[in-house]
């Protein structure tokens, strides 16, 4: 098996706008207004859809029907006998047309337990466009606070509430499940996440979705607001979460490694990407991957049978992987 250079995927009419970054970073042509994320080598549908989200291969295959064919070739022995045919990632490129709404991911036992879902959503980012990103509660927030600022809708209370911080490219992001956040508007980034599409909105004005019935999960805002993290975030601990990347090697804080994990490889003549089933993001120069000539913007999946591979010329890869089985 050998690395497979991935189209973009990008699902139309999401509830924010965006896309024309993703666009220009992959030098494609324009996008509609609301194409804000790419889903990349994805096995996850939008939720409530069915086939919405997936990643067709070149060849016709929708990849996870192609995993679950082969579950050995495309993500290892170890991986298969510890979790199955679950690839245990999604990738996504997320460009914030709009400062996206205060919500928050719920955990996996919330998930499992209310949602019948194997996962919650974890996530973390790397910044390709830097910009606001807002994380983290300055102070207590009891769940009743927050459900009457939700039912009141008030923004500007809600988003107060968060620490407010500048990033730019070459930062990371770790965003717990149950930590409160929002993107703020022009930040370009690489997301990686445990494969589901869970939401919990507090804030939904100016945004196409009604979130007084999509924004609990189909659960109400008493028990979907019970997922979201309620103390506080000191400033050490927002600099724990928000800081930037090392220039090689792993680079989300070591929490995240249990459920994903992201490398930074910089090219300088040649390099090795290690074996194990992959998503690699080339986000500068050009390089050739095992024979596959590739520039800035390019998306490739590796599977785990394609082994080590060669990388040569002069550029950089951010490399994303599920958690070490």
């Amino acid at each position: 098996m050998k690395p497979i250079r991935l189209a973009s995927n990008r699902p139309a009419e999401r509830f924010y706008r965006g896309g024309s970054r993703i666009a220009a970073f992959r030098g494609e042509p324009g996008t509609a207004p609301r194409e804000p994320e790419d889903w990349v080598g994805s096995t996850t549908t939008i939720r409530g859809e069915s086939t919405l989200g997936l990643t067709t291969l070149p060849d016709g295959r929708l990849l996870r029907e192609a995993i679950a064919d082969g579950p050995v070739s495309w993500l290892g022995r170890s991986h298969v006998e510890r979790w199955g045919d679950d690839a245990r990632l999604l990738v996504k490129l997320l460009d914030a047309g709009q400062r996206l709404p205060v919500h928050a991911h719920p955990h996996d036992g919330f998930a499992a337990s209310h949602l019948g879902r194997p996962h919650g959503k974890a996530e973390a980012w790397y910044i390709l466009e830097g910009g606001t990103v807002h994380i983290g509660l300055r102070e207590d927030a009891p769940t009743e606070a927050l459900g009457e600022l939700v039912a009141r809708q008030d923004v500007v209370a809600l988003l107060g509430l968060l620490h407010e911080v500048e990033v730019a490219p070459g930062d990371v992001v770790w965003v717990p499940p149950g930590e409160l956040h929002a993107i703020g508007a022009g930040v370009l980034l690489l997301e990686l996440q445990q494969p589901e599409d869970l939401s919990i909105l507090l804030e939904w004005e100016g945004f196409a979705i009604d979130g007084a019935v999509e924004g609990h999960l189909g659960l109400g805002f008493d028990l979907a607001l019970s997922a979201v993290t309620t103390k506080a975030r000191s400033t050490a601990e927002i600099e724990a979460l928000v800081h930037p990347a090392p220039p090689s090697g792993s680079v989300f804080p070591r929490a995240a490694d249990e459920y994903f994990r992201l490398e930074r490889l910089p090219v300088r003549g040649a390099a090795v990407l290690d074996p194990g089933f992959s998503i690699v993001v080339v986000i500068d120069g050009a390089v050739d991957l095992a024979g596959l000539p590739l520039s800035a913007g390019a998306t490739v999946l590796v599977p785990a049978a394609a082994g080590r591979l060669e990388v040569n010329g002069a550029g950089e890869l951010l490399i994303a992987r599920p958690p070490a089985a």
